[in-house]
């Protein structure tokens, strides 16, 4: 018998909530220090004014800011860009989940590893990789579509494929084929049975990713500086021009209160969608249902998933490949010989290796804070509370989680540098620390962390745990024997996101991190922005290498997955 059974109930009651304000308390302390405080700072900032009688409130930002035309257009292609990424990503993702992840075949993990390094390549370095295709002479220069809106779109839907890719074929590949099968049984057919039974259960997995995809499509930056320029303005790059060039706050938090609504809505819709579709769902617990590929039944989803790997996908990196061996003097070596120097003209105070070291242990820090903040979140926010109080509590604290996907880099960047010199009143200056980069890291791969382990703790049956309290089971007990052994299938997915994404990690990184602690994607941004050919050569050569270990990291996580887990990634 278990030892709680013994206790009285008042007190198993209290230490049931001491636990789960813990749980919750610790990633809100996290938040609010790291992300919540310097952004609010900032922000605040831009609306307070200093004269003779003191500091005032000025809120005419907003009416400036909101007469110019020149808003307007970019709020308009910001939200257009979103919706119209999205929309293309989800058609294309969902017969991609169905292939890599439904059906078995020879090199399946090496394609679900290879088609996630976009979504961790520094934005800068895929936007140089499509212009160098787009350009007039380039390998599709008769598209062209250099400098246009189409080329964004189509760098967006490169980066976000794999997000859907992995969030509905996490979920997909352990649905129960049962449903489907006695469909088909009874007189259906294949489109027919997708639409009425598989759908349905996916529709979680499907606003999710859709949630997801909008943020990133909508906050981008690099793509849209480098394939855009002014013209194709979002509102992500009109705060880093009002920040970095015109020294504007006020703008800028003009800029950035807007963009925060923009992220809420998108956030709030998500959650009322998965909250009137989700329930739990019939797992596969042990092993995956996947099944062996068959080209002439799988044929359609099968196209769509080759074009966009080899014409989406690879076509771009293939390219970054085959550049990076190219030098004014012909093929050869020389570009990765050169990364073991600081470049041409000194362009670079650390040499590329070194840069590559200081990303991987960086990315580890990185990784261990993410998992522990977003292990914690995804436990409390996979509770199903019977209250209506308690649901939208739940609710809330998701949404409030994933506000750091929405939110400027730049913002986050300058907001550290502006109030981390002594947290919470302790001596230490963490702007001078080398735990502000990880930190910043951390902040940005938690929701990521989140979003794979939440669908599996929600999976599981609620009635496990109600029989597991029954019998005297305490909370701490409950999780060890129920929720421990299922989230512990997505742990190593979770793991090697998190670090994928942290050694990727460019926008809050670029303003943070110290010229002799650089990380592998500053370093590669700092060559492109340096004239000659030697230091755009070491460009392209370092971001194979970045690549490569990305690749790397992601096939490691599947291994350690195994054909186990389900999750949103």
């Amino acid at each position: 018998m278990p030892v709680s059974r013994g206790l009285p109930a008042a007190v198993q009651r209290g230490g049931r909530v001491l636990l789960w304000g813990l749980a919750a308390g610790l990633p809100l302390l996290f938040l609010g220090v790291f992300f919540a405080w310097p952004v609010v700072t900032l922000i605040a900032r831009g609306f307070v004014t200093q004269d003779a009688a003191g500091a005032s409130l000025d809120l005419s930002g907003f009416a400036e800011v909101f007469s110019e035309p020149r808003t307007w257009r970019i709020i308009g292609l910001t939200l257009w860009q979103g919706v119209l990424g999205t929309v293309i990503s989800v058609l294309l993702g969902v017969p991609g989940a169905y292939v890599l992840y439904r059906c078995r075949f020879r090199g399946r993990t090496f394609l679900r590893a290879f088609v996630t390094v976009p979504f961790v390549l520094p934005t800068v370095v895929v936007g140089v990789a499509f212009r160098s295709l787009l350009v007039e002479g380039g390998l599709l220069g008769f598209l062209r579509l250099d400098g246009t809106f189409g080329a964004i779109v189509l760098a967006l839907v490169f980066f976000n494929y794999s997000v859907v890719v992995r969030t509905v074929g996490g979920l997909w590949e352990h649905l129960d084929p049962r449903a489907e099968e006695a469909a088909r049984a009874l007189g259906a057919s294949p489109w027919r049975a997708f639409r009425s039974v598989t759908l349905p259960s996916l529709a979680p997995a499907i606003a999710s990713a859709a949630s997801i995809v909008f943020l990133f499509c909508a906050t981008a930056f690099g793509v849209v500086l480098v394939l855009g320029g002014v013209q194709y303005g979002t509102i992500e790059t009109e705060i880093w021009i009002q920040t970095t060039q015109f020294l504007d706050l006020r703008a800028a938090a003009v800029l950035s209160v807007v963009q925060l609504v923009v992220v809420v809505v998108a956030l709030s819709v998500a959650n009322r969608t998965r909250a009137r579709r989700e329930r739990a769902l019939n797992l596969s617990a042990a092993t995956s249902a996947a099944r062996p590929l068959r080209p002439r039944a799988d044929a359609v989803p099968l196209a769509v998933t080759a074009v966009v790997v080899l014409g989406l996908i690879a076509l771009p990196l293939v390219n970054l490949l085959v550049r990076s061996f190219q030098t004014p003097d012909g093929w050869s070596l020389a570009n990765y010989a050169n990364l073991g120097t600081t470049g041409g003209r000194n362009a670079l105070s650390v040499t590329v290796w070194e840069a590559t070291a200081n990303s991987v242990r960086t990315a580890a820090i990185a990784t261990l804070l993410a998992v522990v903040i977003g292990g914690l979140v995804a436990l409390v926010v996979s509770r199903r509370p019977r209250s209506r109080t308690g649901r939208r509590a739940i609710s809330a604290l998701d949404s409030v989680f994933m506000l750091p996907l929405g939110v400027s880099a730049v913002t986050v960047g300058f907001g550290f540098l502006i109030t981390l010199d002594k947290p919470l009143g302790i001596d230490v200056d963490l702007r001078t620390s080398g735990l502000l980069v990880p930190i910043a890291q951390a902040v940005v791969a938690i929701p990521l962390v989140v979003r794979t382990v939440l669908p599996v703790l929600r999976a599981i049956d609620p009635r496990l745990r109600e029989a597991a309290a029954t019998l005297g089971a305490s909370p701490a007990r409950v999780f060890a024997a129920v929720d421990g052994p299922i989230a512990a299938r997505s742990l190593g997915l979770a793991i090697g996101f998190a670090f994928a994404v942290s050694l990727g990690e460019f926008g809050a990184t670029s303003f943070l991190a110290r010229p002799d602690a650089a990380t592998l994607p500053v370093v590669i941004f700092r060559l492109i922005g340096r004239p000659g050919a030697e230091n755009y050569g070491m460009a392209l050569a370092a971001s194979v290498v970045l690549a490569v270990l990305t690749a790397t990291v992601m096939m490691v996580a599947e291994r350690l997955r195994g054909d186990r887990s389900a999750g949103e990634f």
